[in-house]
């Protein structure tokens, strides 16, 4: 009996002291993380109040296919760039604005430059022009002045690595709105555009919930370790409290609730209890997404551009399918040390690509799936060999590394969950490798561009993203069901961390 009692009172001691520390620590976490915690959940909640009610709209979304007069090339391409002595250049297509045609060419110092198809004379800030151009149609807008326009390079605060494009060219518009509109010109896409209150919205969301303020102090690398620290911090100070009110659950049932400051202390343990899975999701979901960015790819950067010398790119057939109806554009692309034009043709719904030997003149209707290989096969090299020397993709070699390839497929919406709306660029060729991790590759071979690259770990980390963070879990109640609860989960937090702050400087 008297063994007994020794036991019960030992076990009560280590009770008390294990409740002692944890509270003590609780309380630690508490303070270090309640200001980001608020930050947080207050700045996340912006984006399904944004999409919801302050989401804007625009005219065209998208450039319909401008029909190009053969009458008005009256000059090949060859015969334009010889008469302006441009010897080589990265690649070509043609472009119509303001009632004339142009042949857009990027030269060998990334310059866009424009050549008139009727007599190759040159056009003077043709890129410029057709930004503002370009700026205009998307918001059927041809009489507000131009306030500012000035070309991207980088992204920034305002135009972030999300947009994907770059460079573009930042039209900003004399308009009530003061909108701003993102358009790049090799390709006539609208990147995105960013009226004042979305302007204010992308400044709120990116300081208080991306921690931009600390860019001015520390690298991007040092960011994330930072939060990545204060998302930890936050996933203890949760378990920590499930610890308290699970471990002593009696001596919870027994605390007296006479005065305020119990009161408090029950309304905080209660809503914390509640809310603790949902407070572990955000911060667990938010830490994985914010490691990942550590491994970033540079999508700019991932772009195959070999030189094309202009003696070497005549060709009659090209000319005659740039007089048929169905001809939507052309460009260059180099397969296997051979220059080949790639010609899109509109072919109902959808484009038909042709392929033809810049040489030989001959045509390839199936190009275009081996193509796609051969940029995967080359941007996983160049992957590989930036991640085993650390050096810029300028200077590593163009040799492939080969490896096999087990599926290609060809992707034409975004509803692929492997494949979805943040990356942009459509219509890719997924290109799928024999891996241990299931490496595959999505190829934009109309801009010879890497669109997207994933793994298996990058489908975890999206999967986790949007079910605990996005609560894609509750995608069967429908957007505005999901978005409402995701904002009263976010709500609730907030509440536990008020009532924990309270707590901190209220007395007994």
């Amino acid at each position: 009996m008297q063994n007994n009692n020794k036991k019960k009172n030992f076990q009560g001691k280590l009770k008390r002291k294990l409740k002692q520390k944890v509270y003590k620590w609780h309380k630690i976490f508490a303070i270090i993380i309640v200001i980001p915690l608020l930050l947080w959940c207050l700045s996340g909640i912006m984006h399904p109040l944004m999409a919801h009610f302050f989401k804007p709209k625009i005219a065209n979304e998208i450039l319909t296919r401008q029909p190009f007069d053969s009458g008005k090339i009256k000059i090949g391409i060859k015969e334009a760039l010889l008469k302006n002595n441009i010897a080589e250049i990265k690649n070509f297509r043609l472009v119509a604005f303001n009632g004339n045609q142009f042949y857009q060419i990027k030269t060998l110092n990334d310059s866009i430059i424009y050549l008139d198809t009727r007599n190759a004379d040159f056009l003077s800030n043709g890129d410029k022009l057709y930004g503002e151009w370009l700026a205009r149609y998307f918001l059927d807008d041809k009489k507000s002045a131009v306030k500012k326009q000035e070309l991207i390079t980088r992204f920034d605060s305002q135009y972030k690595y999300v947009n994907r494009y770059i460079p573009v060219h930042k039209v900003s518009f004399e308009r009530e709105d003061e909108i701003q509109v993102y358009v790049e010109t090799t390709t006539d896409k609208l990147a995105t555009f960013n009226p004042k209150s979305r302007q204010l919205y992308i400044w709120f969301f990116n300081t208080f919930h991306n921690w931009s303020f600390l860019d001015v102090i520390a690298n991007e690398g040092i960011k994330i370790y930072v939060m990545l620290l204060l998302l930890s911090v936050i996933v203890f100070s949760a378990v920590s409290g499930l610890i308290i009110y699970g471990f002593f659950w009696k001596q919870f049932k027994k605390v007296k609730t006479d005065d305020s400051h119990s009161k408090w202390r029950k309304y905080h343990r209660q809503t914390g209890l509640a809310l603790a899975f949902f407070t572990v999701m955000f911060a667990f979901s938010g830490a994985f997404h914010a490691f990942q960015k550590l491994d970033k790819i540079a999508f700019e950067k991932m772009v195959y551009e070999p030189k094309y010398t202009s003696k070497s790119i005549g060709s009659e057939k090209v000319e005659q399918l740039i007089k048929k109806d169905s001809f939507k554009n052309v460009s260059l692309i180099k397969y296997r040390d051979t220059a080949f034009y790639r010609v899109q043709l509109l072919n109902g719904k959808n484009d038909s690509i042709v392929y033809i030997n810049a040489v030989s003149s001959k045509l390839n209707n199936s190009l275009d799936n081996e193509y796609a290989k051969f940029l995967a096969q080359y941007f996983n090299g160049k992957m590989q060999e930036e991640k085993n020397s650390c050096c810029e993709m300028e200077g590593a070699s163009e040799e492939s590394v080969d490896e096999t390839i087990k599926e290609t497929a060809i992707i034409t919406d975004f509803k692929n969950r492997e494949y979805g709306f943040v990356n942009k660029r459509l219509p890719v060729v997924k290109v799928a490798f024999e891996s241990d991790q299931n490496k595959t590759l999505f190829i934009e071979t109309a801009t010879s561009r890497l669109a997207a690259f994933v793994t298996d770990s990058h489908r975890v980390e999206g999967y986790s993203f949007s079910v605990f963070h996005k609560f894609l879990f509750m995608e069967w109640a429908g957007k505005d069901i999901r978005d409402l609860t995701m904002v009263i989960a976010a709500l609730g937090v907030v509440l536990v961390g008020i009532l924990g702050l309270a707590l901190l400087f209220k007395k007994k």
